[in-house]
């Protein structure tokens, strides 16, 4: 129930969505990895092994040192109820330095011919976005803070709302520190009591008693969600890796992580007259962590190259800060027309430990002469092992877990690319990427869904598709340039919030459903590498 979950697990909890979000990654590294869709699992000699399979690190027979920067255009359409906005943002993005050093061993036979060690800068995920909504849904904001407040808490099986006198109490952002979302929707005159001997069945203030003396609620006029997303996720790979025989090549590499996430949204709906309600919310989100990817490549014969690898989970400890706003206008109530509250700053701090998902990689490559290299990668991505938990203590919290493990499931990834040497000096790559959506249980088929604090909006996702393309010439046997360009398809459904899925006649409840909105997602990555062999 809401309570157990909210209360349980603190003030500003983060939940399964939260942990999706801080799970995912980019297709990143190289322009030359870009441009193969990141199939070098079993190739290696790219630096962008370091974060997949540290063993392709073995396979340079110099050392190198190369850095990558990139553009973004990200657009996003979204859909809700017939309506139809688009918005777009562009990024400029330093993305990657590496070093790999090689140290031969003199050995000419059979042995360890060479040790390889790599460090790197990698942004792993970039979460600039921002993306629009406007439609006419059928029940509002007011409805849905409304009913989470009238279910907020059980009692011996019985399922009940807070007090309204303690949601208008002077200290009821310290006293109720399980669901400030109820605080600021009362505060700011989002919903009230409407029925004498009821005073924990909440509704819209927006709607009016008919001749039986039952009080309904008016849908917005229009709706409006406004949604600016930044930030990024970067890791420090420190590599190292041996070559055997130039058949087997093993390796390993630690990350240290670093992530920092803004959300800044409005939701405001609009009503009859001039009336209506409008909440702002602003959330950032730093941690830092570390993880471990171990790999192996093997070159049974000169024209094939396996390799496995194994990405632990991310550890990460993580702080979050955040603030809210909202704000009412009723010509109906001629006493307090216009309601407003915030939530105080300096109680909206909340420290936890996250745990990701870990990751398996199988890959095959084919070498095709000194001119063609065709290559696979299949990726296992366990999102149903992600953890969030106490910062102090080596716990994780059960519901979140339990939630973890019926909503998500292993994703798979398939990556696929090729290369021509059309010269000497110039080359033509090609690649594509299929993920699968990591989503099932109520995240697809509905139900009620737990948000952060006052956040109430959250988005769930499908199968997504890349297409890349790319260029890499040679000026002189020491420097090149690679270009690469990555143009990814995805499709989101955005929940203004959650499915509320409970009816108690007996207080005049009814099941809420929201109407979601269709994100289409457009994103075109220009990347350019430059680097030098020495």
């Amino acid at each position: 129930m809401a309570a157990l979950l909210l209360c349980g697990s603190g003030l500003w909890a983060q939940q399964e969505m939260d942990a999706y979000r801080y799970s995912q990654t980019d297709l990143n590294g190289t322009a030359r990895s870009m441009s193969m869709g990141g199939a070098f699992g079993a190739l290696g000699g790219d630096m962008s092994a370091m974060s997949h399979n540290p063993a392709g690190i073995g396979v340079y027979r110099s050392s190198e040192l190369e850095t990558t920067l990139s553009l973004t255009r990200t657009d996003a359409k979204t859909t809700w109820t017939g309506t139809q906005t688009t918005q777009g943002r562009n990024a400029l993005r330093f993305d990657n330095f590496s070093y790999v050093g090689y140290i031969p061993t003199g050995c000419c036979g059979s042995g360890i011919r060479s040790w390889n060690f790599g460090v790197a800068y990698n942004r792993v995920k970039d979460f600039n976005r921002s993306y629009r909504a406007t439609g006419r849904p059928a029940r509002s904001l007011a409805d849905y803070a409304a009913m989470r407040t009238s279910t907020a808490r059980e009692n011996n099986g019985q399922i009940l709302g807070l007090a309204e006198d303690k949601l208008a109490a002077r200290n009821a952002y310290s006293d109720l520190t399980g669901d400030w979302l109820s605080v600021l929707g009362y505060k700011s005159g989002f919903f009230g009591t409407k029925y004498d001997g009821l005073n924990d069945a909440y509704f819209s203030s927006f709607g009016a008693y008919n001749s039986g003396g039952v009080w309904n609620t008016v849908s917005p006029n229009e709706s409006t969600m406004d949604i600016r997303e930044s930030g990024q996720a970067v890791e420090y790979n420190f590599s190292g890796s041996m070559n055997i025989s130039d058949r087997v090549f093993l390796g390993a590499t630690i990350g240290v992580l670093d992530i920092d996430y803004h959300l800044n949204s409005t939701m405001r709906d609009a009503f009859k007259g001039s009336d209506y309600l409008q909440m702002e919310n602003a959330y950032e989100t730093d941690g830092t962590g570390y993880s471990i990817n171990i790999g192996a490549i093997i070159r049974p014969i000169d024209e094939l190259r396996l390799g496995v690898a194994y990405n632990s989970p991310r550890w990460y400890k993580m702080t979050d800060r955040a603030y809210a706003t909202g704000e009412s206008y009723s010509a109906a109530d001629t006493k307090n027309p216009l309601m407003r509250s915030s939530t105080p700053q300096d109680q909206a701090t909340y420290e936890y430990s996250f745990r990701g998902p870990d990751r398996w990689i199988i890959s095959a490559a084919g070498v095709i002469g000194h001119e063609a290299i065709v290559s696979m990668d299949y990726e296992l991505t366990n999102y149903r092992h992600m953890r969030l938990g106490s910062r102090d203590e080596d716990t994780y919290y059960a519901d979140i877990t339990q939630q973890a493990e019926r909503d998500f499931k292993v994703a798979q990834t398939l990556k696929l690319g090729a290369e021509y040497r059309v010269t000497p000096q110039f080359s033509v790559r090609a690649g594509y990427v299929w993920q699968a959506s990591p989503m099932q249980g109520r995240l697809t088929e509905g139900g009620e869904i737990f948000t952060s604090g006052t956040v109430t909006h959250y988005t769930t996702v499908g199968t997504a598709n890349s297409l890349t393309v790319g260029l890499g010439y040679r000026f002189t046997p020491s420097f090149y340039m690679d270009v690469a360009c990555v143009y990814r398809t995805a499709q989101e459904q955005l929940h203004p919030f959650s499915d509320i899925p409970l009816q108690d006649a007996s207080r005049h409840l009814s099941p809420l459903s929201a109407d979601v909105a269709k994100v289409d997602l457009k994103t075109t990555r220009l990347a350019l590498t430059f680097g030098y062999r020495f």
